[in-house]
């Protein structure tokens, strides 16, 4: 069984685009996605530094651009046989909508639309007030969970046995790092924002206003929500959970666990790659894990997919 997940904001890095440009149409695809996005994607993707490309209004589109460019080209070499599409799909935060436009929920052009106006949003929420984020690794969760409380911050991303990522005030932020939770380690992230917390009340508001004038498809594949780990098959049903998810933990390690539950052997993870396929060699020891970064990867991830796709079997009860 595989699942084909995609990264959130943090994954990118000046230049990832670069090679994916020498393939035929690609130019052109980016350009298009642009558009859709207003934004230019082929500059942040190949000459932007990295602190252009950190801002949330920029990182946004050119994440879900990149994994949109790069599952596209995961079809059948030349005229080599049909490939089985993949048995889940997930997302990490941003990475939703990713998801949302490889299981056709959203077309490309109204994923990347989706995605400008919420990257606007959130920034502008950002703006509003000073916060940021830091990572928590290791320690134990109940005290973990305890420690974030007691200094007035948000558990914003639990995205393994080992890692919970707080959010709020740079002051309580430094206060979590001098009173660490035994055993854990307490590292700044370079981000401008307490994104999934109520700091971001603003930009959910903003999104739910929006999602009216889309018009989602049941996905062609089951998808792995961030709200606990739902598996979501109503088009509908995922959009607004991605609006509620702007202002609310992503649970990545639940999702994973859905994957475990149900057999996942193999996972490939689209470009910028490599965050996710390293949280599951630490949470899913013993699948096969590739990360799609360059052209280069394409061969090994068809051949991933001959060997572990479309061996999925839902029942009703099992979706939502």
């Amino acid at each position: 069984m595989l699942a084909i997940v995609c990264p959130g904001q943090g994954a990118q890095k000046p230049g990832f685009l670069s090679p994916w440009l020498e393939l035929p149409g690609v130019r052109e695809q980016l350009a298009s996605l642009s558009s859709s996005a207003e934004l230019d994607l082929i500059a942040h993707g190949t000459v932007s530094d990295a602190d252009t490309i950190r801002d949330t209004a920029v990182a946004q589109p050119l994440l879900v651009a990149a994994g949109i460019v790069a599952a596209g080209q995961l079809g059948p070499a030349d005229d080599g046989p049909e490939l089985a599409p993949a048995d889940l799909l997930a997302g990490h935060s941003v990475g939703e909508l990713t998801a949302a436009a490889l299981g056709d929920v959203l077309s490309d052009e109204d994923a990347m639309r989706l995605v400008a106006v919420r990257s606007r949003a959130m920034a502008e929420a950002a703006a509003a007030e000073q916060t940021s984020m830091a990572a928590v690794v290791g320690g134990v969760r109940e005290e973990v969970l305890e420690a974030i409380d007691r200094h007035g911050l948000h558990p914003a991303n639990i995205n393994s046995a080992a890692q919970v990522v707080a959010a709020g005030s740079p002051e309580a932020l430094t206060a979590l790092a001098q009173d660490a939770p035994s055993r854990a380690r307490v590292i700044p992230l370079q981000v401008a924002g307490a994104f999934h917390t109520p700091y971001m009340a603003a930009a959910r508001q903003t999104l739910a206003d929006f999602v009216p004038t889309l018009q989602p498809a049941d996905p062609t594949m089951p998808l792995i929500s961030n709200a606990g780990g739902e598996l979501v098959t109503s088009g509908s049903h995922y959009l607004q959970s991605i609006v509620t998810q702007v202002a609310s933990p992503v649970d990545w390690e639940a999702g994973m666990a859905v994957m475990r539950e149900k057999g996942v052997t193999a996972m490939i993870e689209v470009a910028p790659a490599g965050t996710l396929t390293g949280l599951a060699k630490r949470d899913l020891k013993g699948i096969a894990t590739l990360n799609l970064n360059t052209p280069d990867d394409l061969e090994p991830a068809r051949e991933l997919i001959r060997e572990h796709a479309g061996r999925a079997v839902f029942t009703d009860s099992e979706e939502n």
